[in-house]
């Protein structure tokens, strides 16, 4: 598959390559006939595509650490939400117990102005005196368990409100964490906007052309069969999702980020993938890039902050980063950290 030989590279330095080429050519040339060229003009635009993937990469990273906190806060509303239903459920439950006990404790009450010899003295019955004795002896003995019924229940429902207590809090603040990461995200995309409208003509209209979707620079990625069936309906729901906008924190199907677009072509499938990239390199069996076939999740960077999917033919699809919508890729564009199989 060609993973080891040099591929071409991605981001801004793709869509400047030709320019840069024809820099250090004409520099040399300069060099050589002793004339001074100045290069304080290049090396601005250079810093400007630099910084501007550094922030991307920044911002890219904060996306997931966002996601990461979203998903744990949807998952702790759940969990409120259904101590919540227990707590309400255990309190009526508590509740219908205190009236049956007080019924009883009124009833004992008004039958207990005798004391009981004397009551079974001027019975005029007393085998039937004995037997509502015995009976009420019974009731005793049920209230009692009735008693230790409701101090369980009673224990119980203030353990539950405890830890729905508990839980709130870790909402509060994992909702304070995403707040937080949003406008990490947001801040780091405004200034890589700022510094890319800041660029010259020439070098805003290269990194244009390298973010479409359309590329022509790469080889067809072919028809590699995946290893299962969902490894296929997976590919294809990917190839469906091809040239959708890039938009941070989405998971389709209208726009995607990187985890996002891995979790939803897999759901397509009928498989669940955990919402970040992170935890999406363990979602099933590592194997060496070497062996990678169409469907595996390929990570990038040694933070698997960046996902993609590999397509054969050396390739991946991913959601590359805001301006450049889903599109193939050479999958040796960034440092690979890991290959899954799902």
């Amino acid at each position: 598959m060609g993973f080891h030989r040099r591929l071409a590279p991605s981001g801004f330095d793709r869509g400047a390559s030709a320019a840069g080429a024809a820099l250090t050519v004409l520099s040399a040339a300069a060099a050589a006939l002793g004339a001074a060229v100045p290069s304080a003009s290049a090396a601005p635009t250079d810093h400007t595509r630099a910084e501007v993937d550094r922030l991307y990469a920044a911002a890219e990273k904060a996306t997931e650490s966002y996601n990461r906190a979203d998903e744990r806060a949807d998952a702790l509303r759940e969990q409120v939400t259904l101590a919540q239903d227990r707590i309400a459920r255990q309190q009526l439950r508590i509740n219908t117990m205190r009236e049956t006990l007080g019924s009883l404790a009124g009833a004992q009450y008004r039958a207990g102005g005798l004391d009981p010899s004397l009551a079974l003295l001027f019975s005029d019955n007393p085998d039937e005196y004995l037997e509502k004795a015995a009976a009420l002896d019974r009731i005793n003995v049920h209230q009692a368990g009735e008693l230790r019924e409701l101090e369980a229940a009673m224990r119980e429902l203030a353990q539950e409100r405890t830890e729905a207590t508990g839980k709130l809090a870790e909402l509060d603040r994992s909702r304070k964490a995403v707040a937080v990461h949003k406008r990490t995200v947001e801040q780091k995309l405004a200034k890589a906007r700022a510094l890319l409208n800041s660029l010259p003509s020439a070098d805003r209209a290269a990194y244009d052309r390298a973010s479409r979707s359309d590329r022509t620079d790469l080889p067809d990625p072919g028809n590699a069969p995946a290893p299962s069936g969902r490894a296929a309906a997976a590919v294809a729901a990917a190839r469906a999702a091809l040239g959708s906008p890039y938009v941070w924190g989405s998971n389709g199907p209208s726009g995607f980020d990187c985890s996002g677009l891995m979790q939803w072509s897999y759901a397509k499938a009928g498989v669940a993938l955990p919402r970040t990239s992170q935890a999406q390199r363990y979602a099933g069996q590592q194997v060496p890039l070497s062996q990678a076939q169409p469907g595996d999740l390929v990570t990038y960077r040694s933070d698997a902050s960046h996902v993609g999917m590999y397509v054969g033919n050396g390739q991946v699809i991913h959601a590359p980063y805001p301006g450049a919508p889903v599109r193939y890729d050479p999958v040796g564009m960034m440092p690979v950290s890991s290959v899954t199989r799902v």
